[in-house]
């Protein structure tokens, strides 16, 4: 089949490789849309993630597909079936699992090669995180699946109220979910900021009531202030991973108020913290990391609602030979939407 291999730091090459084998409890699917990611372009561009993918090694997590071939201990599901699957299942018995917390496992089971004819979907993942597509539900929409579950885990920690002032910052296709989700699940009061006017315009589009441009001599913190009563954001969700970006998040804040770092700095960065701000404005600092099997779930029941959609998220559809030009064009043109890839 052929595949996209990842090798290192911006070293990717399409080639012919062997349809993986399947084991009496795993499943191979069809690859019928693999969505790019801004993690995806990370690791292009880091060469590797720490826990996610070492190289060399097939490349690509979100995807949606047919079922070609089923190992002999495969139940509750058929050839033919379409289906999503998640990138990685728990294993539900560590310290982590029992307390909640599966995005945590300590033997989280990830698993990557979505830029491909053809993908093996481990016995564990099978059994705890893939599912059938709805049948009005396109390959497209079922493959936002799994990013949806991520925003759908920050928006859950971060306890979001009907009526909060929602700041979002960063306007990529992670906080454009973050903008909508906000409004059609939490009716949030919504205040996209972002770099770039096309951005805040695609941002008010899909719901957002207010929007802050953060270019250079701009003064986001004096805006949001200004829309909220002196007082700053109920919540923030910062939605970058700068650590430039998590200091004017914090500034964003009102006193009591609620702060995810959803987007994950470089390894081995560190952010300071105000501490007098911290101990008396009564802060919550939180991140959050990855999905659940349960979020996954919630987000498919999204998507066949219809509230998200891939005409709002995916603007290229390429094949899967043009996968490396795709990544070099993502890298450099920061913030904009996925590219569908069609092996």
């Amino acid at each position: 089949m052929t595949a996209a291999v990842l090798y290192g730091k911006e070293q990717l090459r399409i080639e012919s490789v062997d349809v993986p084998r399947i084991g009496r409890g795993d499943v191979l699917v069809r690859v019928r849309a693999a969505l790019t990611c801004g993690t995806d372009v990370k690791v292009f561009r880091r060469g590797y993630h720490p826990r996610m993918i070492r190289p060399p090694a097939l490349f690509g997590h979100e995807l949606a597909g047919d079922i070609v071939a089923m190992g002999p201990d495969v139940y509750g599901f058929e050839n033919g079936q379409r289906v999503i699957a998640a990138n990685s299942a728990p294993c539900g018995n560590c310290f982590y699992c029992q307390r909640g917390f599966e995005n945590l496992c300590e033997d989280l089971l990830f698993n990557n090669g979505a830029y491909a004819e053809y993908i093996r979907i481990p016995d564990r993942i099978v059994r705890k995180n893939m599912y059938e597509i709805p049948g009005h539900v396109s390959y497209q929409d079922a493959a936002l699946v799994e990013p949806l579950a991520c925003v759908m885990r920050g928006l859950e920690e971060t306890g979001i109220r009907s009526g909060d002032n929602v700041a979002i910052i960063g306007l990529g296709p992670i906080g454009m979910m973050f903008v909508l989700l906000a409004k059609v699940l939490y009716r949030a009061r919504v205040i996209a900021i972002g770099r770039r006017q096309h951005q805040l315009d695609r941002a008010a589009a899909m719901g957002a009531d207010e929007t802050v441009l953060n270019d250079d001599g701009a003064d986001p913190v004096s805006a949001v202030r200004n829309l909220t009563n002196g007082r700053g954001a109920d919540v923030v969700i910062e939605a970058v991973g700068i650590p430039d970006v998590w200091q004017l998040a914090i500034k964003l804040l009102r006193r009591g108020g609620v702060i995810n770092f959803f987007g994950g700095c470089p390894s081995g960065t560190e952010v300071g913290v105000d501490t007098n701000l911290l101990h008396y404005s009564e802060l919550t600092l939180k991140a959050s990391f990855h999905h659940t099997p349960a979020l996954i779930r919630k987000a498919l029941e999204v998507v066949s609602r219809g509230y998200v959609t891939a005409k709002d998220f995916v603007n290229r559809v390429e094949p899967l030979t043009n996968l490396l030009e795709v990544m070099q064009h993502l890298m450099s043109h920061n913030g904009h939407l996925k590219t569908a890839i069609i092996p």
